[in-house]
């Protein structure tokens, strides 16, 4: 799940201001001014920001005069005896309300990842804990007595020998993040910068993100703290935000990071990390099998072109014993359970964490990933939650239905250097509703309400154990569910030895094809791990003994990658299918048969639909849990039917490389779409009258039972009549010369004659659902064929000037053929109108204005 209000502090809590105080050093003299190396960086793309003014007195930022002259000091004048300090990857010192970085030599000109969290926010601008912005790649410079920080980018890179090397260089010159003068110099040369306004009042690239507008005001901000370790530095520092000036454009709103409109003091968390001296093997990326990557572009490769290199995402694991089949890791991938988290569900937590831990055995590590739970401040007081070194399962307060899985990566290899799993609160909600509306017939617990906390509890397990695969590197698989026999899906015995879709990461929820008489157990209603999930892993994690190179690795990962011609659970989606392939699609059980699955889901709904009241009433209180339910249950309905019509104009898929038997893509035999438009006339634009519940809707509404069950029929029709859809329908029967292809013409009027089904009948009555139905129908293809004009850019559409028409988005076969079937349907409607049975009929027949 991709993309989740009272603040907590959650890192206030375990990350006291405590300074380890260490000698002060002797003062050093200042050296000569020497002039750091030039254009040592692969060359950043983005442009500088204005700069904050991040020094003190002698600050070499201020905006709008120009910088004072260097003029280092002793050192002891700097750092006095007063300085509380910290040795680390930086030595940091904390004067009064002054913060300062000392810098040795061998620190300059490194890699360094600079992390930005928000660790207490205000009321309403997300939650404390999320990552604000991007992460930079930062490189610290000495030019005479003068420090930099400059951001880095790998966009593109080529190799140091390369002819091609300088020029992208000039290509991708290092902006400017701040600039310090020397303060003064210590032991071997090292530079004393103050660095307090640089946190205090951040600049934008570092700040705390879009949900906070303008410039900080340092004056009403300051330092919390500052941690120094072996390879890394923390800051975390109180921020004060103005109130944006109102007018001028609005961005749309973001439940996840919502624009502060009011004065905002948020706490930001600053975590700069040294980047590994030797940085991982890249492996590279295969369109066969599913993981986020990395990209650069790199100039000096063989092919005769600019050539993009996309590594895979993924931790750095390597094995104790290299010889051994399976091996204890070097450093295993450790999770942490987020100490705000509510103490029933952190076991849980953890068992989704370690769900992981077979697939990592696939790939040849024993204890490849671990749950801890996070330690007291009285165990680790610098622990933190933020601290870019631990990746931690966080729980926020939020009304969100939706958990997110982030991961921090090394962009020189694809290293995940450091992942976090966003929990919002009531992910419980959602769980609660969609294992109801999808296996509630088959567990008694789904008609409890609250849930038992080992069933919630469960179900919050499953979703950790999908959102850390997102931060192990994986991404969706859609087209996993379609890959069982849909046969299969419904086996207790398969079900109990390869769940019901391969992978924990398809949205393939609970298995809503599963009938009472299956007796699969309720354990096995869950997603797991399953066998895509151990291939990629192994695919991805396992080590290619003798490779040198990411190039070494192809041939191995190659035959790995065709072990899915025989193993077709081991399929990723296909790309560049655009969305033409029903396997590829969501919230899907045994998909490899959209229509046999979905008449097994239908039937469940139909148990379903008189249990909603009981699940969800309780003693004293109002109906909106209710209300909320019910509309679930209509919903799970819509969707199902939607994969139907996935079927239409569809093609089969599979993701192929050269040398590999077959072809990707195989447009969808005529019969099978055939099958899917009536069972669709059928099941989706028949009445689902097992809905209409007086029990339930005189407790939730006055009225609007006849417009909810036609929204929901509008979106399976519109699916079907997606503009995408309707022109691959067209180039499928051009291709095919007519022979064998269901047309659009076909599907058309197959569509038409189902909706309108009451004409050929000799008595013609129809039902005010079903003339609401029509209704909808004729007002989606007026809007097919007569778009709404868009206004021209800077008018606002009055003045007698409308702008220009919105571009066609119909083939102009699909506008011929959609207003023949109007034609079509006038002739028809003329037809019956003496055998309307009643007044409304009749009246209803003749107000065809669309026509």
């Amino acid at each position: 799940m991709h993309q989740m209000t009272i603040r907590v502090a959650l890192a206030a809590a375990v990350l006291p201001a405590v300074f380890a105080c260490s000698p002060t050093p002797a003062p050093a003299p200042a050296p000569s001014p020497t002039q750091g190396p030039a254009g040592s960086q692969p060359a950043p793309t983005r442009a500088p920001a204005e700069q904050q003014a991040p020094g003190g007195g002698q600050d070499s930022t201020q905006r709008g005069g120009p910088a004072a002259e260097a003029n280092p000091r002793p050192y002891g004048r700097v750092v006095t005896a007063q300085a509380r300090s910290r040795d680390g990857l930086f030595k940091t010192h904390r004067v009064g309300s002054r913060v300062l970085f000392e810098i040795p030599r061998r620190a300059m000109n490194k890699d360094m990842l600079l992390v930005t969290r928000i660790a207490r926010t205000a009321l309403g601008a997300g939650y404390g804990g999320q990552q604000a912005g991007q992460n930079d790649i930062l490189r610290w410079e000495r030019r005479d007595n003068r420090v930099l920080v400059r951001m880095i980018s790998y966009d593109i890179s080529a190799d140091s020998t390369s002819p091609i090397y300088q020029a992208v260089l000039n290509s991708n010159n290092a902006p400017i993040l701040a600039s310090f003068n020397v303060e003064a110099y210590g032991p071997d040369s090292s530079a004393v910068v103050d660095v307090t306004r640089l946190f205090s009042s951040p600049p934008a690239e570092i700040g705390a993100g879009p949900s906070f507008r303008g410039t900080p005001d340092a004056t009403r901000s300051y330092i919390e703290r500052v941690l120094a370790f072996p390879d890394n530095v923390e800051v975390e520092a109180t921020v004060t935000y103005p109130a944006p000036p109102t007018g001028g454009p609005q961005a749309p709103p973001n439940p996840f990071a919502p624009t502060v409109a009011a004065l905002s003091s948020v706490v930001l968390h600053w975590s700069m990390v040294k980047l590994p001296e030797q940085p991982m093997k890249a492996r590279l990326a295969d369109k066969r099998v599913g993981y986020f990557t990395v990209a650069t572009i790199d100039y000096s490769r063989p092919e005769q072109r600019s050539q993009q290199r996309q590594y895979i995402r993924r931790y750095r694991l390597e094995k104790k014993d290299p010889g051994a089949a399976i091996s204890e890791p070097v450093k295993p991938i450790v999770y942490y359970v987020d100490p705000a988290t509510p103490d029933w569900l952190k076991p849980y937590i953890r068992k989704g964490i370690e769900a992981w831990k077979p697939a990592f055995e696939a790939a040849g590590f024993r204890n490849g990933i671990v749950a801890r739970d996070a330690p007291t401040p009285s165990q680790d007081p610098d622990w933190s939650p933020e601290d870019a070194r631990y990746s931690v399962i966080r729980w926020f307060p939020s009304t969100i239905e939706n958990a997110q899985g982030p991961n921090v990566v090394d962009p020189r290899s694809g290293e995940i250097l450091e992942a976090d799993v966003y929990m919002y609160h009531n992910i419980m909600t959602l769980q609660r509703s969609w294992y109801f509306t999808q296996v509630g017939h088959l567990d008694p617990r789904a008609s409890l309400n609250p849930y038992p906390d080992s069933l919630m509890g469960r179900l919050v397990e499953y979703v950790v154990a999908h959102e850390v695969g997102h931060t192990l590197g994986f991404p969706h698989n859609m087209k996993a569910s379609a890959t069982y026999p849909v046969d299969s899906v419904r086996s207790r015995t398969f079900v109990r030895r390869m769940g019901h879709t391969p992978t924990l990461m398809d949205y393939s929820r609970f298995n809503y094809t599963a009938q009472p008489e299956d007796s699969i157990a309720l354990r096995d209603l869950i997603p797991g791990v399953g066998p895509y999930d151990l291939f990629a892993t192994m695919w991805g994690y396992a080590p290619i003994p003798g490779a040198r190179t990411p190039d070494d690795e192809r041939p191995t990962l190659d035959q790995w990658a065709r072990r899915q011609d025989r193993e077709p659970w081991l399929r990723y989606m296909t790309s560049g299918s655009n969305g033409a392939d029903p396997a590829d699609h969501t919230e899907a059980v045994g998909d490899a048969d959209p229509v046999l699955a979905t008449e097994w889901g239908l039937r469940n709904i139909k148990r379903l639909a008189p249990m909603v009241l009981r699940a969800s009433v309780k003693e004293g209180e109002d109906y909106e849990d209710l209300a909320m339910l019910y509309g679930r249950l209509i919903g799970q309905w819509a969707t199902e039917l939607r994969h139907v019509a996935n079927v239409v104009g569809g093609a089969e898929t599979q993701e192929k490389y050269y040398g590999q038997q077959g072809v990707r893509f195989t447009p969808i035999s005529r019969a099978r779409q055939q099958a899917a438009v009536r069972f669709l006339n059928e099941n989706a634009f028949r009445t689902p009258t097992f809905f209409l519940q007086e029990d339930i809707l005189r407790r939730i509404e006055v009225e609007g039972a006849m417009d909810r069950i036609g929204r929901a029929q509008l979106g399976i029709l519109t699916t079907l009549f997606n503009d995408t859809r309707m022109a691959r329908m067209i180039e499928f029967e051009a291709l095919r010369n007519g022979t064998a292809a269901y047309s659009l013409g076909d599907m058309l009027g197959d569509v038409r004659r189902g909706i309108f089904s009451e004409l050929a009948g000799g008595n013609v009555e129809i039902d005010p659902f079903r003339r609401h139905l029509q209704r909808r129908f004729l007002e989606l293809m007026d809007t097919k064929l007569n778009p709404p004009r868009t206004p021209a850019a800077g008018q606002g559409g009055g003045g007698g000037f409308g702008g220009p028409p919105a571009p066609p988005r119909l083939a102009s076969d699909a506008r011929a053929l959609m207003r023949g079937e109007l034609l079509d349907l006038d002739a028809a409607v003329r037809g019956s109108l003496a055998r309307a049975s009643d007044r409304t009929t009749r009246l209803h027949l003749q107000d065809r204005t669309p026509l």
